[in-house]
Protein backbone atom coordinates (compact mmCIF):
# COMPACT_ATOMS: atom_id res chain seq x y z
CA UNK A 1 0.00 0.00 0.00
CA UNK A 2 2.22 2.65 0.90
CA UNK A 3 4.60 2.13 -2.25
CA UNK A 4 1.06 2.70 -4.36
CA UNK A 5 0.77 5.90 -2.16
CA UNK A 6 3.88 6.91 -3.19
CA UNK A 7 3.79 6.24 -7.23
CA UNK A 8 0.54 8.63 -7.08
CA UNK A 9 2.24 11.43 -5.38
CA UNK A 10 5.15 10.80 -8.04
CA UNK A 11 3.14 11.71 -10.49
CA UNK A 12 1.43 14.78 -8.78
CA UNK A 13 -1.89 16.83 -8.79
CA UNK A 14 -3.78 18.85 -11.44
CA UNK A 15 -3.93 22.30 -10.73
CA UNK A 16 -6.86 24.09 -9.94
CA UNK A 17 -9.30 25.09 -13.01
CA UNK A 18 -6.89 23.53 -15.25
CA UNK A 19 -8.79 23.26 -18.45
CA UNK A 20 -7.88 22.78 -22.56
CA UNK A 21 -8.02 25.61 -25.25
CA UNK A 22 -6.38 23.29 -27.35
CA UNK A 23 -6.84 19.36 -26.54
CA UNK A 24 -3.30 18.13 -25.93
CA UNK A 25 -1.29 21.31 -27.24
CA UNK A 26 -2.95 24.17 -25.22
CA UNK A 27 -4.28 24.67 -20.90
CA UNK A 28 -4.97 27.40 -18.64
CA UNK A 29 -4.75 26.87 -15.27
CA UNK A 30 -4.57 28.75 -11.65
CA UNK A 31 -1.00 29.89 -10.43
CA UNK A 32 0.12 26.48 -9.16
CA UNK A 33 -0.35 26.15 -5.40
CA UNK A 34 -2.53 28.51 -5.20
CA UNK A 35 -3.34 32.30 -4.67
CA UNK A 36 -2.76 34.48 -1.43
CA UNK A 37 -3.35 32.78 1.84
CA UNK A 38 -4.37 29.52 0.02
CA UNK A 39 -0.87 29.24 -1.50
CA UNK A 40 0.50 25.79 -0.32
CA UNK A 41 4.44 25.00 -0.93
CA UNK A 42 3.82 21.42 -1.31
CA UNK A 43 0.48 21.91 -3.59
CA UNK A 44 2.64 24.42 -6.20
CA UNK A 45 5.44 21.23 -6.23
CA UNK A 46 2.44 18.47 -6.49
CA UNK A 47 1.14 20.38 -9.34
CA UNK A 48 3.98 21.32 -11.42
CA UNK A 49 4.98 17.70 -10.77
CA UNK A 50 2.01 16.85 -12.55
CA UNK A 51 2.31 19.53 -15.44
CA UNK A 52 5.64 17.77 -16.17
CA UNK A 53 4.88 14.36 -15.82
CA UNK A 54 1.86 14.85 -18.40
CA UNK A 55 4.49 16.05 -20.95
CA UNK A 56 4.36 19.59 -20.77
CA UNK A 57 7.20 21.28 -22.52
CA UNK A 58 6.80 24.97 -21.39
CA UNK A 59 4.63 26.94 -18.80
CA UNK A 60 3.79 30.83 -19.49
CA UNK A 61 3.22 32.70 -16.17
CA UNK A 62 1.31 36.05 -16.95
CA UNK A 63 1.25 36.83 -13.54
CA UNK A 64 2.42 40.15 -12.68
CA UNK A 65 5.25 38.87 -9.78
CA UNK A 66 7.96 36.73 -10.92
CA UNK A 67 6.69 34.71 -7.26
CA UNK A 68 7.90 31.23 -7.44
CA UNK A 69 9.27 31.04 -11.41
CA UNK A 70 12.59 29.05 -9.73
CA UNK A 71 10.66 26.65 -8.81
CA UNK A 72 9.91 25.12 -12.63
CA UNK A 73 13.74 25.17 -12.87
CA UNK A 74 14.28 23.20 -9.80
CA UNK A 75 11.85 20.50 -11.08
CA UNK A 76 13.55 20.81 -14.83
CA UNK A 77 9.96 22.57 -16.04
CA UNK A 78 10.58 25.09 -18.57
CA UNK A 79 9.17 28.58 -18.04
CA UNK A 80 8.62 32.29 -19.14
CA UNK A 81 7.47 34.60 -17.43
CA UNK A 82 4.97 37.12 -19.64
CA UNK A 83 3.27 39.26 -17.05
CA UNK A 84 -0.03 40.50 -18.33
CA UNK A 85 -1.06 44.21 -17.96
CA UNK A 86 -4.54 45.96 -19.00
CA UNK A 87 -2.01 48.95 -20.60
CA UNK A 88 -0.54 48.15 -23.91
CA UNK A 89 -2.92 45.03 -24.52
CA UNK A 90 -2.28 45.25 -28.49
CA UNK A 91 1.49 45.58 -27.92
CA UNK A 92 1.28 42.21 -25.60
CA UNK A 93 -0.85 40.36 -27.33
CA UNK A 94 1.10 41.28 -30.53
CA UNK A 95 4.54 39.44 -28.81
CA UNK A 96 2.37 37.07 -26.83
CA UNK A 97 0.20 34.98 -29.74
CA UNK A 98 3.44 34.33 -32.07
CA UNK A 99 5.93 33.26 -28.98
CA UNK A 100 2.29 30.94 -28.63
CA UNK A 101 2.42 29.50 -31.58
CA UNK A 102 6.00 29.04 -32.37
CA UNK A 103 5.76 26.61 -28.99
CA UNK A 104 2.65 24.92 -30.59
CA UNK A 105 4.15 24.53 -34.28
CA UNK A 106 6.81 22.73 -32.31
CA UNK A 107 4.76 20.08 -30.89
CA UNK A 108 5.37 22.02 -27.19
CA UNK A 109 2.31 21.31 -24.44
CA UNK A 110 2.23 24.28 -23.41
CA UNK A 111 0.21 25.78 -20.09
CA UNK A 112 -0.82 29.46 -19.38
CA UNK A 113 -1.39 30.38 -16.04
CA UNK A 114 -2.70 33.42 -14.44
CA UNK A 115 -3.50 33.41 -10.41
CA UNK A 116 -6.88 32.64 -10.97
CA UNK A 117 -8.94 31.17 -14.24
CA UNK A 118 -11.01 34.41 -14.97
CA UNK A 119 -11.79 36.44 -17.84
CA UNK A 120 -8.94 38.15 -18.51
CA UNK A 121 -6.72 34.87 -19.11
CA UNK A 122 -9.45 33.18 -21.04
CA UNK A 123 -10.16 36.57 -22.74
CA UNK A 124 -6.51 36.35 -24.25
CA UNK A 125 -7.04 32.27 -25.20
CA UNK A 126 -10.23 33.00 -26.47
CA UNK A 127 -8.13 35.55 -28.58
CA UNK A 128 -5.90 33.31 -29.52
CA UNK A 129 -8.01 30.98 -31.43
CA UNK A 130 -9.73 33.81 -33.22
CA UNK A 131 -5.86 35.47 -33.88
CA UNK A 132 -4.54 32.12 -34.73
CA UNK A 133 -7.37 31.66 -37.71
CA UNK A 134 -9.07 28.23 -35.61
CA UNK A 135 -12.55 30.64 -35.67
CA UNK A 136 -12.58 33.03 -37.91
CA UNK A 137 -16.21 34.71 -36.70
CA UNK A 138 -15.76 36.43 -34.26
CA UNK A 139 -18.95 35.67 -32.54
CA UNK A 140 -18.57 32.09 -33.32
CA UNK A 141 -14.98 32.46 -31.57
CA UNK A 142 -16.87 34.31 -28.35
CA UNK A 143 -19.86 31.20 -28.23
CA UNK A 144 -16.72 28.76 -28.76
CA UNK A 145 -14.39 30.79 -26.13
CA UNK A 146 -17.73 30.60 -23.57
CA UNK A 147 -18.19 26.94 -23.82
CA UNK A 148 -14.62 26.25 -23.15
CA UNK A 149 -15.09 27.99 -19.28
CA UNK A 150 -18.30 27.08 -18.67
CA UNK A 151 -20.03 30.37 -18.15
CA UNK A 152 -20.16 33.76 -20.26
CA UNK A 153 -17.49 36.27 -20.18
CA UNK A 154 -17.08 40.08 -19.43
CA UNK A 155 -16.90 42.86 -21.71
CA UNK A 156 -13.40 43.01 -21.76
CA UNK A 157 -12.80 39.27 -22.78
CA UNK A 158 -15.42 39.68 -25.34
CA UNK A 159 -13.68 42.82 -26.92
CA UNK A 160 -10.35 41.28 -27.08
CA UNK A 161 -11.62 38.28 -28.72
CA UNK A 162 -13.92 40.28 -31.27
CA UNK A 163 -10.36 42.48 -32.51
CA UNK A 164 -7.46 39.80 -32.25
CA UNK A 165 -7.46 39.23 -35.98
CA UNK A 166 -6.22 42.92 -36.01
CA UNK A 167 -3.37 41.93 -34.48
CA UNK A 168 -1.47 40.43 -37.17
Amino acid sequence: MPSRLRGKWALGITPRHFTWILKDKLAICERPGGVGESHRRVRRQEEIIWLRENGFGCVVSIIQAPHNLHNYDELQLPARHRPFNDDGVDQYLTALYPELRELLNRNVRVVVHGDEVGDRIIGVMGGYIRWSGLVDDPTHAIQVTERIAGRQLDPFARELIMRAHELH
